[in-house]
């Protein structure tokens, strides 16, 4: 299985658990990079970490690439959707990392889930999809999710949190682009150039307030894009063991990771509207989810 290949290769194998095992550990090291990408910027500006990362997962990406001669994935077919699809995904991925400066680790998390919510939303007006009243109601529940972590009233909005959930979004417009060009563009082709995309925005803004690393910090960023390397390649794996209906729901592992590492190394705790709205949340993507498992079921039947 290539690292850069769609779920579910020709060569699947049924392995359920392995596949939610991948899911969880994907999950986890996800998270495991935030968090390093969150201690990073106290001390180095958003270019400088993003390009810090970008380039080891760029390294890694080539390398892995290269060993399995697979180079027709430097081959791109719709350069135009791939250039806003990288500025997209430039845009969704300083939006995150913003938020991760300004709130504890799991809210950031949280609130990005709103991301399923956005797509089943905006796929009408991009793809022409049809969308029941059920998943309207699901859509609705998601922003009521949203809404709460964001805590309106007389306390006034969390505006950190439009910073995820502006990510979120973002991040919807990317994925329903991928969803376009999935049938004629290699998911390698893809994953290369937004990576490419991020690594050279950030070298872009590197520049201004330049912060000389130490070993460590360079240490901290490089392990950062290892990580992010591994884990997409872990949940891409994931599903040539398992069917998607069924791990899926364990990618929402993450805010537990979440929510424990900030506790462990920043000392957080999640509020009681923060754990509402996540929930709120969770049962909107996993329903929207669910309906649309079925309605794919129905097709190939």
């Amino acid at each position: 299985m290539s690292l850069v290949d769609k779920a579910r290769p020709p060569g699947r194998v049924e392995a359920p658990g392995r596949g939610i095992a991948y899911m969880i550990v994907g999950s986890l090291l996800l998270t495991m990079n935030d968090a390093m990408v969150k201690w990073a910027s106290s001390e180095f500006q958003l270019g400088q970490i993003l390009a810090s990362r970008g380039l080891a997962a760029l390294i890694i990406i080539a390398l892995v690439l290269c060993w399995r001669k697979e180079f027709h994935i430097f081959r791109v077919k719709y350069p135009g959707v791939q250039l806003i699809r990288a500025a997209l995904m430039i845009a969704s991925t300083f939006l995150f990392v913003s938020g991760l400066r300004l709130m504890p680790l799991a809210e950031n998390v949280a609130v990005a889930f709103v991301g399923p919510v956005f797509v089943t939303a905006l796929a009408p007006l991009m793809l022409a999809e049809q969308v029941g009243w059920r998943r309207w109601t699901a859509v609705l529940v998601g922003f009521a999710g949203v809404l709460v972590m964001l805590r309106p009233g007389a306390g006034g909005l969390n505006w950190a949190a439009l910073l995820p959930a502006g990510a979120a979004l973002c991040g919807a417009f990317r994925d329903l682009l991928t969803r376009r060009i999935s049938h004629t563009e290699a998911s390698g082709t893809t994953l290369f150039y937004s990576t490419l995309g991020v690594t050279l925005a950030g070298a872009v803004m590197a520049p201004f307030a330049w912060q000389p690393p130490g070993m460590g910090d360079l240490g901290l960023l490089a392990m950062a894009g290892v990580l992010l390397c591994i884990a997409h390649f872990l949940h891409i794996e994931t599903f040539r063991f398992a069917e998607a209906a069924l791990v899926t729901p364990f990618r929402y592992s993450s805010l537990l990771w979440a929510g424990a590492i900030g506790f462990l190394i920043w000392g957080d705790t999640p509020d009681l509207w923060t754990v509402l709205g996540a929930a709120l949340l969770i049962a909107s993507g996993l329903y929207i989810f669910h309906r649309e498992d079925r309605k794919s079921a129905n097709m190939v039947a």
